[in-house]
């Protein structure tokens, strides 16, 4: 993955494809950590609790430019057994093409908080498989760990998510790996839907009876035109 000037304001079809990827999860699981691991390589231990910052980079992944947006979300938490999710966290999920649920291996509260996500962003994408990667950060802190490795991948594959246990400080492959997977799919899911939008765009509208109306007229003016040279 190597970061790339922005297009510019060229043509549509000059343009990098749009990918927005959504980053939810608990309160304190590295999700800052993540995002800015993912666009820049570079770890930074301590960030400030986030209000929701967006990022964007243009990067170039399997040969194609693409324009990556990544929302950071503040935690989620859980109140009398239901998801705490005010509206800016609900126009995020909305927003998002795809999404990556992070919780951490040292927090086994935000491991609980995996199901209720992926649930709730299902709820918000109705009948689109918005594509899905859950994240198990902190992979290094084994010796504070409160959720083993095969929970995280158990639970995913109840789910139907591809799962990833990382340690963003320590290492960058599987992070990007995370990334790099939803970018595929977004990418593949918006190449198939845009020939069908074109079809959809093609097919023509019904004609309007005025015009029909005028078309029988002319033909009949154009019948009786022609019966009277041929009888002349």
């Amino acid at each position: 993955i190597a970061e790339c000037a922005p297009g510019g304001d060229g043509p549509a079809s000059a343009r990098p494809r749009l990918v927005k990827i959504a980053v939810v999860g608990g309160s304190g699981v590295g999700k800052t950590a993540l995002v800015v691991r993912f666009l820049t390589r570079r770890f930074i231990g301590d960030y400030e609790r986030n209000a929701g910052n967006l990022y964007s980079r243009h990067i170039q992944v399997d040969g194609e430019m693409l324009a990556i947006q990544v929302q950071d979300t503040p935690g989620v938490q859980i109140h009398e057994h239901s998801l705490d999710c005010n509206e800016q966290l609900n126009r995020c999920i909305r927003w998002a093409d795809a999404l990556v649920i992070v919780f951490s291996i040292t927090d086994y509260k935000s491991f609980e908080l995996l199901s209720h996500l992926y649930h709730h962003v299902r709820q918000l994408h109705p009948g689109n498989m918005v594509p899905v990667v859950i994240v198990a950060n902190k992979a290094d802190l084994l010796h504070i760990k409160e959720v083993e490795p095969q929970q995280g991948l158990q639970l995913a594959n109840m789910l139907g998510c591809t799962f990833y246990e990382v340690s963003v400080s320590e290492n960058y492959n599987n992070v990007f790996n995370a990334f790099h997977l939803l970018c595929k799919e977004v990418n593949k899911q918006q190449i198939t839907s845009t020939p069908e939008r074109r079809r959809t765009s093609l097919i023509p509208r019904p004609k309007s009876p005025n015009m029909q109306d005028l078309k029988r007229r002319f033909k009949q003016a154009l019948s009786a035109k022609v019966r009277t040279v041929t009888s002349v």
